[in-house]
């Protein structure tokens, strides 16, 4: 039986309009003003604006949705996982009640460890622990959209960047208390690198000036025994939150002036937690407040310094077994 002639005519007009009905498929190209205009061959591109570190947007994080969240983190989640790991004792409460506890206040604290912030999340008490805000270095909080939306969601976290210092990050920080938000923030600019104290920046100073907030000194005790800078896991061990009295600038006071006052209220704490508040005010009245920096020695000089400044380790001693 013969074979099928094939009517090359008609496979010519079916590949016609096979190939004039993808071009009508096809989608057009967007121009401007819908798309990005075009870049001259002789300029040069400019970057991507990233959306993490210093540019992400943590706006979302202070929604009372997000709010609702965070409590129910800091309350079922993150206070047992504390009080398992640090074991806290928490002392000098009284001395918050003349504050307003509808006003923001900048809770200043030394720092040692990354459990720092935990530690006085699950400690600042509840009139102003729900509206509280922290300043995260956005390098170490803000690297990857993943670790950015927890910070934000958990702690309450904003990106603040370290290397650029000036208006800009106390702008951010002023928006944050005009919004009616308190303020953690460590005015160290980083951890500890051994134990010691660093010298407080002017931040915190700026702030309670600007935006005419009380500020309240915290010190903490034991935290680097828990998480040092460098250490990958914590190690469970007993810690110390103190509480001062609420520091006011006064009128005409400069952010210098003002910045020594809120160091030398930290490092009293200090002193007051490894003696008590009777010693403690004698010697800041005869000798000056102490120093948070420690002896400028060599590095194991200034680890035996350090030593043990918990008065509640020393009266119970833990005997080798």
């Amino acid at each position: 039986m013969p074979e099928p002639l094939i009517d090359r005519r008609k496979v010519q007009q079916y590949a016609r309009g096979v190939v004039r009905t993808s071009r009508k498929l096809r989608m057009p190209q967007r121009s401007f003003p819908y798309a990005a205009p075009p870049v001259p061959s002789t300029v040069e591109p400019p970057p991507d604006q990233s959306k993490i570190g210093g540019n992400y947007d943590a706006d979302w994080a202070r929604r009372p949705s997000a709010r609702v969240a965070r409590t129910a983190i800091v309350e079922t989640m993150l206070r047992p996982s504390v009080a398992m790991v640090a074991k806290p004792e928490r002392d000098g409460y009284d001395r918050l009640h003349a504050l307003d506890q509808d006003r923001p206040v900048l809770f200043v604290a030394n720092h040692h460890s990354h459990l720092d912030t935990s530690l006085l999340l699950t400690s600042i008490p509840h009139p102003w622990r729900h509206k509280l805000v922290v300043a995260a270095a956005s390098e170490v909080f803000f690297d990857n959209r993943i670790k950015a939306t927890l910070s934000a969601l958990a702690i309450g976290a904003f990106p603040l960047d370290r290397s650029k210092t000036g208006r800009t990050a106390a702008d951010q920080a002023a928006d944050m208390l005009d919004e009616g938000n308190s303020l953690l923030i460590f005015p160290e600019g980083g951890r500890s690198p051994d134990g010691w104290g660093q010298p407080f920046k002017g931040g915190a100073a700026y702030l309670a000036i600007r935006c005419d907030a009380p500020i309240v000194p915290i010190y903490l005790h034991g935290t680097g025994r828990v998480w040092r800078k460098g250490q990958r896991l914590p190690k469970p061990s007993r810690t110390s939150v103190l509480f001062g009295d609420p520091i006011w600038a006064e009128e005409g006071e400069n952010t210098r002036r003002l910045s020594a006052r809120i160091e030398a209220a930290v490092s009293t704490l200090g002193d007051e937690l490894a003696t008590d508040w009777w010693q403690a005010r004698q010697r800041f009245h005869a000798d000056g407040p102490p120093t948070l920096e420690g002896p400028e020695a060599a590095s194991w000089r200034r680890a035996w310094a350090l030593g043990d400044r918990s008065r509640r380790d020393r009266r119970k001693p833990t005997w080798p077994r």
